[in-house]
């Protein structure tokens, strides 16, 4: 029998599939063509498909057919959400081993549109097991270009959980959430947070007394307050509705009971925004808060988010960027903030079309590497509007095993390497466990949305983006050749002042099915640089795997939380493994080395010159 929970949160699953007026007339697609020059390389497992980008395209889709003449079928890798990809090279794992396939690509100008044609067919068949190589050749004293770290915005349950009084699995919320986001500060340079229900009654924002509305900021400052203290700024997400302004005070979200509907009273809307705003600019100064940005709501093209019609979100908007830039024409207002890449169309209508103001667009994606909105934003003659990426993860699935395991560190390292040229904030949802959307967690690995667990232990995912982080911000030329090569596998170098060289490589497929790995996928990483200086280099090796840096393999979840001594041995064993390895003597400046690379994996090897 199925516990109340459990039927909650599949009818969250049922409710996240319902688009909000997702109908639209054909605007811009059918004027797209679909790609040339399509190819495919087979490879061990995997066929990589690649093809010239079409200028405009916001993405991707792949279709693949067993016949030449089809049909032809998108390519469902699992991730739950959107399917089409942002530029070429898709490596494709869910066919049937060396089974002859035929594969097609569209060109995408908006999801909530039909894509172009397909592209001209081409037939391929991946290979069988074998011992697969990737090649990486870094010219470290070629400097190519600065890494742009565009996670350093991410994503946080409601601030209010700053407040708590409660526990989850023994620990105290408020201070494991605290000591997260310092975390993530410190250890992952993150500079903003995106969190839902600023407005939320828990605050006491707002109510009306007597038919009079009534302003209370005070429990938004001690929430903004710590942010600040710990060195945070705040991307203020103007949601959910207070119940006493909201129009159908029943229409609510959550297990928190967020309100989503439109409000009862546009004009109340229009100065709660204002006053708020202009709160924050007296008590925090005009340059702080012109650093924060305000997004208007969360994922309203979703029926389990905004109640009323597109036609009413965009009053919204138009309302609430009016009242935000009456303060200050210096402060930062976007939207549509919403799911699954939906409503760019529309909402770069009224920008282009009626002149409403936008700092930023601002969507989200989830279960794939994020679409080229900087592209699609050019083509509209928007160029100097910012992409925000504010909700980005693995799965937009709660309670989803696929979270706690190594899966998603390649993941994440793919989505940050394609965002660096297309947007600038690609914000992973969400920063911790302490998580309670669809109720607070039942146990430690739950399948939990956050890069940390309850009790504050590092996934695979959080290790990646630690790897990523202490790069230099000097990227060196990289080429890449092989079986999967910038497909599957992928990396960065950098090279720092000190001589210091950094490689981090990953191997992943977006095929979730794949979840566990898969040995057919597994690489040899062949390493070449070229240009170092040094006599002799000490070498460490970091890796992030199903055995290394995994707290699955660490943790037998044969009870739902540890004890009390099981705390402090996990938190002893909290940390990124990693290895020293006979140092390295260049010949004319050439070093080489050779490493295994699982899927999925990540590894660091770190160059150190001796000053002898």
């Amino acid at each position: 029998m199925s516990t109340t929970a459990e039927v909650a949160r599949r009818d969250w699953e049922r409710q996240m599939g319902q688009r909000a007026d997702a109908s639209t007339a054909l605007t811009r697609s059918h004027l797209l063509l679909p790609p040339d020059d399509v190819r495919a390389a087979a490879g061990a497992g995997q066929v990589t498909i690649t093809w010239e980008p079409v200028r405009g395209a916001l993405g991707y889709l792949v279709h693949r057919s067993e016949q030449p003449n089809g049909p032809f079928e998108a390519i469902d890798h699992g991730g739950r959400d959107v399917l089409a990809v942002p530029a070429s090279g898709y490596a494709d794992t869910t066919g049937e081993v060396a089974r002859t396939y035929w594969y097609a690509v569209a060109t995408v100008a908006d999801l909530e549109q039909p894509s172009s044609e397909l592209s001209e067919a081409v037939e391929v068949a991946s290979l069988p097991a074998r011992d697969a190589e990737v090649h990486l050749t870094a010219h470290v004293d070629q400097p190519a270009t600065t890494l742009r770290r565009v996670w350093h915005m991410i994503g946080s349950e409601r601030l209010s959980q700053l407040l708590s009084d409660e526990t989850v699995g023994g620990q105290p919320i408020a201070e494991e959430f605290d000591l997260a986001l310092q975390l993530a500060r410190r250890e992952l340079g993150v500079e903003r947070v995106r969190a839902h229900a600023i407005l939320h009654d828990d605050l006491g924002i707002y109510h009306e007394t007597d038919g009079y509305p009534i302003h209370d900021f005070t429990a938004i400052d001690r929430v903004y307050d710590r942010l600040l203290e710990i060195g945070l700024r705040p991307v203020v997400e103007l949601s959910f509705m207070p119940r006493d302004l909201a129009r159908d005070p029943d229409a609510t979200v959550f297990a928190y009971k967020a309100h989503i509907s439109p409000p009862h009273d546009w004009d109340r809307w229009s100065d709660l925004i204002q006053d708020l705003t202009q709160h924050l600019v007296d008590r925090y100064g005009l340059d702080e808060v012109a650093g924060w940005g305000f997004e208007v709501w969360n994922e309203a093209n979703l029926d389990v988010f905004w109640s009323g019609t597109r036609s009413e979100y965009l009053e919204l908007y138009r309302r609430t960027a009016a009242a935000v830039k009456a303060v200050d024409e210096r402060l930062l207002v976007g939207g549509p903030a919403s799911a699954a890449a939906g409503w760019l169309g529309p909402f770069v209508d009224e920008v282009v079309d009626h002149g409403v103001t936008a700092d930023f667009v601002s969507t989200h994606t989830y279960g794939n590497v994020p679409l080229n909105v900087r592209e699609y934003l050019d083509e509209r003659g928007l160029p100097d509007i910012e992409v925000w990426w504010t909700e980005w993860g693995i799965t937009p699935s709660h309670f989803f095993e696929i979270t706690d395991g190594a899966f998603g560190a390649p993941f994440v390292l793919h989505g940050m390497k394609a965002a660096q040229a297309s947007a600038e904030w690609l914000a992973y949802w969400v920063v911790s466990d302490h998580f309670e959307e669809l109720g607070r967690p039942p146990s430690l690995l739950h399948g939990g949305f956050g890069l940390l667990t309850v009790g504050n232990l590092r996934k695979p995912r959080w290790w990646a983006l630690a790897l990523a982080e202490q790069l230099s911000d000097q990227l060196v030329t990289v080429e890449l050749q092989g079986d999967g090569a910038s497909s599957m596998v992928d990396a960065w170098v950098s090279r720092d002042g000190a001589g210091q060289i950094d490689v981090v490589a990953w191997n992943g497929t977006l095929d979730q099915s794949k979840r566990d790995g898969a040995a057919i996928l597994e690489r040899r990483l062949v390493v070449r640089l070229e240009g170092l200086e040094a006599p002799t280099y000490d070498v460490v090796v970091a890796r992030v795997d199903s055995e290394h840096s995994n707290l699955v393999a660490r943790w037998d979840d044969g009870g739902a939380w540890p004890e009390g001594h099981e705390w402090a041995s996990l938190a002893d064993e909290d940390r990124l493994e990693e290895e020293e390895l006979a140092p390295l003597r260049p010949d004319a400046g050439v070093g080489h080395l050779e490493l295994g690379l699982p899927m999925p994996g990540v590894v660091r090897v770190r160059l150190i010159p001796r000053g002898d």
